[in-house]
């Protein structure tokens, strides 16, 4: 039996075009399916619990979604609610759902799945070793487990199988993989494994596999031995390009694809243009791991950061801006330690228009007319984060090359000069935890919300 799979959209706040979905629904889906969000905005969303989207605009277009869901007829699914998938996201989504059912007047019913994790239970499995480090995981203890504000396991199939499996109208999940929310009914009514997982991959961002990323829906047709994509959006495309090219999205291997419970192995996929729209494939093969693992997210507080930021047009200054940085993040940091008597900060100038998005990494940097000197102080407290960065202040402005030169003087764009950033998060897990039942770290529950 085949599965017709709507993705309006890559993420709930990005918007799609009215015409393109429009499309998907008339194709009669059997569900509809969107991301909340990942890791790809850093660690703030996930340490506060909180939405990177505005709230107006997640209110409209998840409003927009709920008619779209009743006129077809099927069940809406969002995975990583709130865009980091802490419970405290989820709950967010779950009071705006609550809204829109008592101003719609309809009655719904929802299936909320959450990933939040007890940091006292993951510090005890870490010490009791369950839990398995990924490649380029950061060094963990419990202590800094603990610290966390907030953990989630990332869910997979299963687990969003059994919320659809609830019957509900709407599943609410927390932290997902992006993949699971589309691959769950596919596998589930008996399509071809490895083409639910790799359909799943390819359209989790929507229309980004197609011609024309900012349409938004794409659709997706799950088989035995396959799956179809189909570009939605007016004169919009899907080529085998486009489709095969976005195993390399987020993906540090284009043709293996880890998910809870195995993976996804793409090496003899085929892909072949059935017209301009759309794109088949088959070939795809899922390779079932004796073990089930849940990937783990954890955010903890790394401090108080305050910001600030000088412009350097100076030739002079601009030739030697590494040296002059240097020079000044060492007299800063010297003279802070010796004013305060505190040694728990730090003191960063990023390179803006040089060098400030890949540091050392940037073999082909080549300083301009003007240079961005961003600096970011990070301590233990707002009040040292502001001292430092006051004490930083003067440099900036008026530090010269050489002691027998005159003094310069740069620009600062703001005034105050200081911008407090309040408490700063850093990501301290990425590991893998095995279960006994794939349930075992979520919670699913049911409730109703509206008149």
């Amino acid at each position: 039996m085949g599965v017709r799979v709507l993705v309006p959209s890559g993420a709930l706040g990005l918007g799609w075009e009215e015409a393109a979905l429009a499309a998907g629904l008339a194709a009669g889906p059997d569900l509809i399916a969107i991301d909340g969000g990942s890791t790809d905005s850093g660690p703030h969303y996930l340490g506060t619990g909180t939405s990177k989207y505005s709230r107006a605009s997640t209110k409209a277009e998840w409003a927009a979604l709920i008619d779209a869901r009743a006129r077809a007829g099927v069940p809406l699914i969002i995975g990583t609610a709130g865009t980091c998938g802490a419970d405290a996201a989820v709950d967010w989504l779950v009071d705006i759902t609550r809204e829109i059912a008592a101003e719609r007047g309809e009655r719904l019913r929802l299936a909320v799945l959450k990933s939040g994790q007890a940091p006292a239970e993951i510090a005890e499995a870490l010490a009791e070793r369950r839990l398995e480090p990924l490649p380029g995981a950061p060094e963990v203890t419990p202590e800094a487990v603990a610290e966390c504000t907030n953990i989630v396991a990332l869910a997979g199939a299963e687990q969003v199988q059994a919320a659809l499996a609830t019957g509900a109208d709407i599943v609410i999940a927390g932290r997902t993989t992006d993949t699971a929310i589309i691959a769950a009914l596919p596998l589930a009514r008996g399509c071809h494994a490895g083409a639910a997982w790799h359909g799943a991959k390819v359209g989790e961002c929507g229309a980004l596999a197609t011609t024309r990323p900012n349409s938004g829906s794409i659709l997706l047709d799950f088989d035995e031995e396959g799956f179809t994509l189909t570009a939605l959006g007016p004169g919009a495309g899907a080529t085998p390009r486009s489709v095969s090219a976005h195993m390399l999205y987020e993906n540090a291997d284009p043709f293996i694809l880890h998910e809870p419970g195995g993976h996804l192995d793409v090496r003899r996929a085929r892909y072949e243009a059935l017209d301009a729209a759309r794109v088949r494939v088959t070939g795809s093969r899922w390779v079932a791991s004796p073990r089930y693992t849940v990937k783990l997210e954890g955010a903890r507080r790394a401090g108080f950061q305050v910001v600030t930021l000088a412009l350097v047009r100076d030739p002079r200054y601009v030739a030697a801006i590494r040296e002059w940085t240097a020079d000044i993040a060492r007299r800063v940091v010297e003279k802070a330690r010796a004013r305060t008597g505190r040694a728990d900060f730090s003191v960063e100038l990023r390179l803006i228009g040089l060098d400030a998005t890949l540091g050392a990494l940037d073999r082909a940097a080549r300083a301009g007319s003007e240079v961005g000197v961003l600096g970011i102080v990070t301590a233990g407290d707002e009040t040292l984060a502001g001292e430092v960065a006051k004490t930083l202040n003067p440099y900036l402005l008026h530090h010269p090359l050489t002691e027998d030169e005159p003094m310069p003087t740069f620009a600062f764009p703001f005034s105050p000069a200081e911008i407090a950033r309040g408490a700063a998060y850093e990501f301290c897990l990425h590991h893998v935890m095995a279960l006994d039942d794939p349930m075992q770290a979520f919670r699913l529950t049911t409730l109703e919300v509206g008149p």
